[in-house]
Order: C-alpha cells, then sequence, then structure tokens
C-alpha cells in the first residue's frame, strides 16, 4: 500500500472520530473517490471560499493605509528603517511619496479606505480589513506562489487543492477547484503530489463566441451515448491496470477527472453563461463597462461557480505593478476590479451566501512609502513605488470573519507591523479553520513525512473571528 493511500486513509479516519462522522456509506465513497463529500474536524462557518488576487501588489499606503509623516515629508529624503545591505532597485533617495488621493474613513465602523475604491468604501462595513499581512519575500513570483501554497520555491499543493483534498465537491458533476484568468505559473493553482482531481480547473473569460472559457469543455463527438461508451471502455482499462500495477494516486486521479470532465460537459455550459443574470445583476458588477467588463463577467462567475457548489474559486487581476507613474496607473487598476470586487460582496449577501463564504481580497504583497524612479530624473509626480513584502493590506468578508473590523497597524513609515501582525501562514491557518479544518492535521505524507499548507508554521488570528 502506498503512501497516498495511507495518508488518504489516515485523514478518512480522522473525520470519522471528529464532529459529524461521515456515515459508513460515505466513508465508502470517499475512499474511492477524492473529491467525495468529507466532513469538517469541527463545526465550519464557511463551506466555500473565493479569493481574489491582486497580481502585482496593490498600494496599500494609498488605498487603505495613509501616514501622516509621509504626507508631510512628501518629495523629501527620509531614513529608511531597512537593512542597507538590501538592494532595493531605484529608491537610492528615499523620497517620501504622500498618499495621492483622500484616504477618508467610510461606514459606521471608520475604516479608511480610498476615494479610488468609492465601491469598496460603500461595504466598508461588511469586510475585515488586514494592515500588517507579512510575507518572506519580496520578488513576485516566490511571493505569489507563497501566497497560493505557502512557500516561496519548490512545488507544493495549492491553498484550493488543501481545501479540495480536506472537504471534498459540494457538487460531483462541477470540479472542486477553479482558476478564473490563472498566472502562467501553473503551480498557483496546481496539486502537487496530491491527487490530480484537486488540481484547479482553469476559466477564462472567452474574447469570442467561438472560444470555450473552459479548454476542451465542448463534446466534440455530438452523440452523448458514444462519448459515454468509450470513456467506460477506457475506464475499465485504466482500472484493470490499477489492480495489476498497485494503488497509484495519479492514475486515480486520472480516472476521478476523466468522469468530472463528461459530467462538466452537461453541467458546465449553462454555469458559464450569464446571459441568463438580471440586467441588475450585471450592472452591479459592472458588466458591459469600459474599464471593468472582464473583471466583472470574472467576479460573477465566481458568485455563479461558487452558489453551484465549487468549493474554492480564485479570480486573478493584473495590472498592479506599479514601479512608475503611479498617480496616473493605479486609479486604472483600482477602476478596473473596485466595482467588481463590491458588487460580488453585495450579491453575495443578498442571496444570502455571504455568511457560508469566505471572501479573500489581496495582493502577494504591497508597495513601499517612499518613491521608485527607475529612470534617475523623473520628477517625483512620475515616481512609482517599490516592493514590499514586510506589511501589506488584505481584505477578508462573510464566512464568520469580523465585519467592519481593522486590524493591525504599521509603523510611522507604513513599513514594519507594530501590533496585529500576520504572516501568510496565520493567514491560511485561519482560512481553514473557518472551514472547520485544523491546518496542523490536514496533511499529506510524502517523501517520508507528513507535509500541510502551513508547512510547521501558522497561528489562526482570532482576534478577526466574528
Amino acid at each position: 500500500m502506498n503512501t497516498a493511500t495511507l495518508s488518504r486513509r489516515s485523514w478518512l479516519q480522522r473525520s470519522a472520530t471528529g464532529f459529524g462522522a461521515l456515515a459508513l456509506h460515505d466513508l465508502v465513497q470517499a475512499a474511492q473517490s477524492p473529491l467525495a463529500v468529507k466532513s469538517p474536524c469541527f463545526p465550519a462557518k464557511a463551506k466555500r471560499v473565493i479569493f481574489l488576487f491582486m497580481s502585482g501588489g496593490p498600494s496599500q499606503p494609498d488605498l487603505f493605509d495613509p501616514k501622516d509623516y509621509i504626507r508631510r515629508m512628501h518629495g523629501q529624503k527620509i531614513t529608511a528603517p531597512i537593512n542597507t545591505n538590501e538592494l532595493r532597485v531605484g529608491t537610492d533617495k528615499f523620497l517620501a511619496l504622500a498618499t495621492q488621493s483622500e484616504v477618508r474613513p467610510r461606514g459606521q465602523s471608520g475604516m479608511m479606505i480610498s476615494d479610488l475604491l468609492p465601491h469598496t468604501a460603500s461595504i466598508a462595513d461588511e469586510i475585515c480589513l488586514l494592515r500588517a499581512v507579512h510575507a518572506d519575500n519580496n520578488q513576485h513570483q516566490p511571493a505569489a506562489l507563497q501566497f497560493h501554497t505557502g512557500v516561496t520555491a519548490d512545488v507544493r499543493p495549492s491553498m484550493g487543492s488543501w481545501i479540495s483534498y480536506g472537504l471534498g465537491a459540494e457538487n460531483q458533476n462541477l470540479p472542486s477547484f477553479i482558476s478564473i484568468h490563472p498566472d502562467s505559473d501553473t503551480r498557483l493553482y496546481g496539486s502537487s503530489f496530491l491527487p490530480a482531481a484537486h488540481q484547479g480547473t482553469k476559466v477564462i473569460i472567452p474574447s469570442s463566441e467561438k472560444q470555450s472559457p473552459i479548454d476542451y469543455l465542448a463534446d466534440v463527438s455530438g452523440d452523448a451515448k458514444s462519448q459515454r461508451a468509450r470513456i467506460d471502455f477506457t475506464q475499465r482499462m485504466n482500472k484493470r491496470l490499477i489492480d495489476k500495477a498497485g494503488a497509484d494516486a495519479r492514475m486515480e486521479g486520472m480516472i476521478e477527472s476523466m468522469e468530472t470532465a463528461f459530467r462538466m460537459q452537461t453541467a458546465a455550459p449553462e454555469l458559464v453563461d450569464i446571459s441568463n443574470e438580471s440586467e441588475a445583476t450585471k450592472h452591479l458588477y459592472g458588466v458591459g463597462g469600459k474599464e471593468t467588463d472582464k473583471n466583472a463577467r470574472a467576479c460573477l462567475l465566481a458568485r455563479k461557480m461558487s452558489e453551484a457548489g465549487v468549493r474554492f474559486v480564485q479570480v486573478t487581476m493584473g495590472g498592479w505593478d506599479h514601479h512608475g507613474n503611479i498617480r496616473d496607473a493605479l486609479p486604472k487598476s483600482c477602476a478596473s476590479s473596485d466595482q467588481p470586487c463590491a458588487g460580488l460582496i453585495k450579491d453575495l449577501k443578498s442571496r444570502g451566501l455571504l455568511e457560508d463564504t469566505l471572501v479573500v481580497w489581496s495582493g502577494e504583497f504591497g508597495r513601499t512609502p517612499w518613491s521608485q524612479d527607475l529612470s534617475g530624473t523623473s520628477p517625483i509626480e512620475k515616481h512609482g513605488r517599490e516592493h514590499q513584502p514586510e506589511s501589506f493590506c488584505t481584505w477578508m468578508a462573510g464566512g464568520g470573519i469580523r465585519p467592519g473590523f481593522t486590524f493591525g497597524e504599521t509603523d510611522d513609515f507604513g513599513f514594519r507591523p507594530v501590533s496585529g501582525k500576520v504572516h501568510l501562514h496565520d493567514l491560511h491557518a485561519t482560512i481553514l479553520n473557518q472551514l472547520g479544518l485544523d491546518h496542523e492535521k490536514l496533511t499529506w505524507r510524502h517523501l517520508g513525512r507528513d507535509f500541510r499548507l502551513t508547512d510547521v508554521y501558522g497561528n489562526v488570528v482570532k482576534e478577526i473571528l466574528a
């Protein structure tokens, strides 16, 4: 018996002895199918997650965490609180760069949100703002990899894959994990050593009617009966091979994926079609808007998929890497994502879904309070901001998270956390906790040891729980 089978059985045993133990027939199904529904370890506040990933690193000083000292010192050289041995390209002058738009208290909670995010400001009392999140790497790919998988290097299962493994699929006709407009780095939605059935399914917003949102979704045979017969024949051969060679996680995942793909050909086409949504709903997200249309459609699809039972949906929105001319570039990034993200929260709440859907909004890191001049000669009005993993802002909503609450503070520079510090391992532990999963027990034995999303770190951030 291989380590994959042992690990799956040990997880099933923990599920059976924990809260809401699975019935015997459910345990049998779970042993046969990696996507079978599994009970959480303890009562869950959330059933599913929508992860809104702002790729590139949104500027938290401009959006959520302005500093009076930086405002007063705008354009002047400041003594930066960093290790002088660190390489900071284009920031050798360390000129303070003030917030470009007003950041003011919003809602009854008084949460600080920029004028650049008027729609997000309208949901201030629904979200929980973390202002002292930190990561371990100041480069895009390692930082993004850590946010998605818990590590800055290596190939590990992504967050969505771990959640799929821990809870299974709510809807057996759909994948448990979908990634809309994913990064080219497939590690960000891959399953690594977990069964292939737990990897993310790539979805795009079609640029034409001929383009399918999901690769190979259409049944080219045009005959469902013949298609079913071909799959049954292939599956019999695959299972015969497993019987001879012994348990194989990759082969088992492939068998499960083929079955899911067949069922998706019936269920998914209607799911990715937003034409049956009301005009009011489309307007809420910004569908048809010049700046918002792509992200609006992505967020609306995320709601439809979550409502249909997809366990984890991540939506990637790029364009946040503002090394130069941030005063012109940042408003455009905000305009393209602000309404779709806020519309998603409002739509989920109106449908009664926000209560058990956890929404997470974040980039891989933030931006520095001092300017960056790549040319070395530009006026400060044309400067940008460098990467800052030391502290950045993330917001969460629904799923048992405390609404209208701001947690964490940074120093006078807006650089290092002084209270409420939340490492990515802590954030991952908290997300799993809201789903009823213990981050220390959700493991998979690989290469002789038990791996987990949080590695050997992480604490649940209890202060932000409702």
